[in-house]
């Protein structure tokens, strides 16, 4: 084996662990911190506002989760901008877990494309790709409703605080919900 050859390949494997190490400081549990994160009710309304609907909530109807609850097709985006908790998983090197609540869903690093059959509607399914950018986690979402999300997850310096800047797009809103979530790092024991 050539020594350039050699060099190639450990400088490939040194830039993958590296960037293994990277994804595994993403793994653990997290709590919204309501304080730093915007209302996502209040982002639904102005996507709506901006899309000519009217609102049916009401200036007195102040139900913290009132949009949430849409079609089964679209509950990725009530999980991913609703939820109070977040735990990942690192599965592999090619595979996160990010579980809201009782809804899994599994994010895909390894380059792979999603295509669906529609011969059976009844089998689509949430998809979730990412790569990673610096220090950040991209994420690309195609939840069932034929809608896409984009998602952008960034660690403070100490690791124990996770924002994730959120574009939401169902398929039928003519305006995107853009919407930041802070959490918490916390041991599985406090949110439960």
């Amino acid at each position: 084996m050539s020594k350039r050859l050699l060099i190639s390949a450990l400088l490939f494997f040194s830039l993958a662990e590296i960037a293994f190490a990277q994804e595994n400081t993403l793994a653990g549990s997290w709590l919204i911190n309501e304080d730093l994160s915007e209302a996502t009710d209040d982002k639904v309304e102005i996507a709506l506002i901006a899309s000519g609907a009217k609102p049916t909530k009401g200036f007195f109807n102040r139900d913290r989760e009132y949009y949430r609850g849409g079609p089964v097709e679209q509950e990725m985006y009530d999980y991913i901008s609703y939820e109070l908790t977040l735990d990942i998983t690192v599965v592999d090197q090619t595979e996160y877990l990010f579980q809201y609540d009782e809804f899994q869903r599994p994010v895909y690093l390894d380059n792979r494309g999603n295509s669906v059959s529609l011969s059976s509607l009844d089998e689509v399914k949430d998809f979730s790709f990412a790569h990673w950018e610096d220090n950040q986690l991209v994420v690309e979402g195609r939840p069932r409703d034929g809608g896409f999300t984009d998602e952008r997850y960034s660690l403070s310096d100490d690791g124990n605080q996770l924002t994730v800047e959120l574009y939401l797009q169902p398929k039928y809103f003519s305006e995107a919900i853009e919407l930041l979530r802070v959490y918490d790092r916390v041991s599985k024991e406090n949110i439960e």
